[in-house]
């Protein structure tokens, strides 16, 4: 809860911002997008200076709201699991 706290994490009320991730989610439909990946898209929209930590390689696919599709979101980095813990620690 510190992260919570000192807003290193960002928590997203979804119920206000319900029509932003179901724009997201149809544009996104043939990755899929889940409702946890539509949730960070829109977490960064909102927070242009934030980072992003996955996995999950199509994130390289996403656009934040306003950027041309030949504006990939080049932060959303996919990492091994020891690059994460590295920087985790850090």
């Amino acid at each position: 809860m510190r992260a919570v706290r000192e807003r290193v994490i960002q928590i997203l009320n979804i119920e206000t911002e319900a029509a932003s991730l179901e724009v997201l989610m149809e544009r996104y439909s043939d990755v899929p997008m889940s409702l946890g990946d539509a949730c960070l898209v829109r977490l960064s929209e909102l927070h242009s200076d934030c980072r992003i930590l996955t996995l999950n390689s199509h994130f390289t696919r996403y656009r934040r709201q306003g950027d041309s599709i030949a504006h990939a979101m080049t932060f959303f980095k996919t990492l091994s699991r020891t690059a994460i813990e590295k920087a985790i620690r850090a």
